[in-house]
């Protein structure tokens, strides 16, 4: 047992590093995952603000590009503040409330979240190319450039014309409102991107281009402005400046500086034109409703703290890995010491839990058990084996030798009453051998269709000799035609077993009765006497090698006891059972049940993988020599 403790502490240490391991993938698992997935919030939840942000943002810069106060935008701070469930507030450059989404929460920020400003955006407008001037200035700041109704209905007429003769060329587009109400023309072909349609001057693009009336008004006010901030800034520019609707100049510069100076100046310009029509600059606070935005922070403390409770966490696996270890052990161990007893010792163990081990350890005095039932029957077998052998032997061996000192003379009487014993002993070892060609799978046997009808009154007219001596009756009965495929020679010898057993425990006026039929898809035979019966603490033993109700083991009811024992042997090689009933007293009924089809399936099942690789006709458990039951050399139960 000494051996086995290296490999009972390596099993030990194989289950605590498997837990830690198990603790510790699990619990890098988590964090990856809890990691990961606040990463992943935060990032949505950041995404999410940026745009809210973006939303309120351009939403306010609009309102204030379209109205000239602030005097009606508390609703759509309201409405702002729904919709982000953050707080909105709007204040001048003074810190003066104008609007507020919560006028009775917090007070603001110390610092503003940025300036509503249309004549200054933050960033350049949406749209723009890298070519063109940047500019600050909201697109939907258009003050003198909207258009009215007529001018708006009128220039919707052409752009329709314009877009039908463009789609005879094989355009595809629709037509788009500016913020001034200008509508445009955006036309498309199969891979060509979507452009204005500028450049298609026969469909009458240069008409819907051409400023209205109101537009030439507020360009000519813009040029005059333009022209006198550059002569206040002394520009090189030559003669005076003219803008095109889309406020650009190209005529008259003859240097890069001079480009600079009319850019600043048509910008300053516009805004001066535009004041009066937009919303003054105002201070927006975005904030969440009554505390500041949370913040993720993985600090040092932080970071100590999940270290300690990640290792906690490992300790308390580990600690609750090894008791459960220890106790899933120590059965093991127990097992193992019983395994390595001496096998004389059919040691037990104790069921100590209802879990897997406890079945092991249950399973294990199980087969201890049966173990040491074996071997008593393995030693009660072979002494019974000698004692049966021993009687015929001596009876020779002594008849023998006084016929050798000449104190009897050898007549017929001596030779016969030799031959007798001789026979015994041949019967004897022909029934164990049969016995030991089953238990090894090579009883052969022989099938082909047989008749009950004739199977059953050869064997009555095999025994109705002794049945005549003995005083009892046969009685044959068969239940229509039952037929089957099975050896009629093991068939016989089954049978007439049950006959002599049945004949030598009846007393005289008795009768045996055969009887065969059909029940169940099984072809049942039954052997059934009037005799003495059998106790029912006895019929659980019947079948078993060399047991005989007499415990003194006299020969005056019969002989080996191993008559029962092949009966059970034939049965399971045919494929079916054998079974007993009886009535203490009054009678005894064996049943032989058979299935009716062709014995080698039934062999086959019943031989397993023995059977394997024979040929068909000469099936299952093979066979040996059949021979006769001599009349009254059985004891009852064998």
């Amino acid at each position: 047992m000494g051996r086995n403790v290296p490999l009972r502490k390596s099993l030990l240490a194989r289950l605590l590093v498997t837990s830690m391991l198990i603790a510790v993938c699990s619990i890098v698992a988590t964090a990856w995952l809890a990691v990961q997935t606040t990463t992943r919030a935060i990032q949505q939840e950041q995404g999410q603000i940026l745009s809210d942000d973006a939303m309120i943002h351009d939403t306010l810069t609009g309102y204030a590009a379209e109205h000239q106060t602030w005097g009606g935008v508390q609703p759509t701070i309201e409405r702002l503040a729904r919709a982000t469930g953050r707080r909105v507030a709007l204040t001048d450059q003074d810190r003066h409330a104008l609007a507020d989404s919560a006028p009775k929460g917090p007070g603001l920020p110390p610092r503003a979240f940025a300036v509503i400003d249309a004549l200054r955006t933050d960033t350049p407008l949406p749209g723009q190319s890298a070519t063109q001037p940047v500019s600050r200035i909201d697109p939907r700041a258009v003050g003198p450039y909207r258009l009215p109704a007529a001018e708006h209905a009128e220039l919707a007429q052409l752009a329709g014309k314009v877009l039908a003769c463009l789609r005879d060329e094989g355009w595809t587009g629709k037509v788009v409102d500016g913020p001034s109400g200008r509508p445009t023309v955006q036309v498309s072909r199969e891979g060509e991107t979507t452009r204005d349609a500028y450049g298609f001057d026969d469909c009458g693009l240069m008409e819907l281009n051409r400023p209205t009336a109101t537009e030439r008004r507020a360009l000519t006010g813009l040029d005059i402005l333009v022209n006198a901030c550059l002569s206040r800034q002394r520009s090189v520019v030559a003669g005076y400046v003219t803008l095109s609707a889309d406020f650009t100049w190209a005529k008259g510069l003859k240097a890069a500086p001079d480009y600079q100076v009319l850019q600043e100046c048509i910008d300053a310009s516009r805004r001066e034109q535009l004041r009066t029509f937009v919303a003054p600059a105002a201070q927006l606070f975005v904030s969440d409703t009554g505390t500041s935005p949370p913040r993720f922070d993985l600090s040092r403390a932080n970071t100590t703290r999940i270290a300690g409770v990640t290792g906690l966490v490992l300790l308390l696996t580990v600690m609750v890995t090894a008791l459960i270890a220890t106790r899933l052990v120590r059965p093991l161990r127990a097992l193992t010491d019983a395994a390595q007893q001496p096998t004389e010792r059919h040691t037990r163990v104790p069921v100590t839990t209802s879990d897997e081990t406890g079945f092991l350890a249950a399973a294990f005095n199980d087969l201890s058990e049966r173990r040491e039932r074996t071997e008593t029957q393995r030693k009660a077998m072979v002494s019974d084996i000698a004692h049966e052998l021993r009687s015929p032997l001596t009876n020779i061996r002594g008849w023998l030798e006084i016929a050798k000192d000449g104190i009897v003379v050898p007549d017929q009487r001596l030779l016969s009453s030799l031959h007798d014993e001789a026979l015994l002993l041949q019967h004897i070892i022909d029934d164990l051998q049969d016995l030991a060609s089953a238990d090894a799978g090579t009883l052969r046997l022989h099938p082909e269709p047989v008749r009950l009808h004739d199977l059953l009154h050869q064997v009555a007219d095999a025994n109705l000799a002794h049945a005549q001596v003995a005083g009892v009756s046969i009685e044959c009965r068969v239940e229509g035609d039952p037929q089957l495929s099975a050896d009629p020679v093991r068939l016989r010898q089954a049978v007439g077993n049950l006959v002599s057993n049945a004949l030598r425990h009846t007393p005289s006026g008795g009768s045996v009765r055969l009887h065969a039929r059909r029940s169940d898809d099984m072809v049942v035979i039954e052997v059934a006497d009037t005799g003495s019966g059998i106790a029912p603490e006895d019929l659980p033993n019947i079948f078993d090698r060399f047991w005989r109700a007499e415990r003194s083991r006299s020969r005056r009811t019969g002989g080996s006891g191993l008559g029962l024992a092949i009966v059970r042997q034939l049965a399971q090689a045919h494929g079916g059972t054998v079974s007993a009933r009886s009535v203490p007293g009054e009678s005894t009924v064996f049943t032989l049940r058979l299935p009716p089809r062709p014995v080698a399936e039934a062999a086959a099942e019943a031989a397993g993988p023995a059977s394997a690789g024979r040929v068909p006709g000469d099936t299952a458990v093979p066979r040996g020599r059949f021979r006769r039951e001599r009349p009254r050399d059985r004891h009852r139960g064998h």
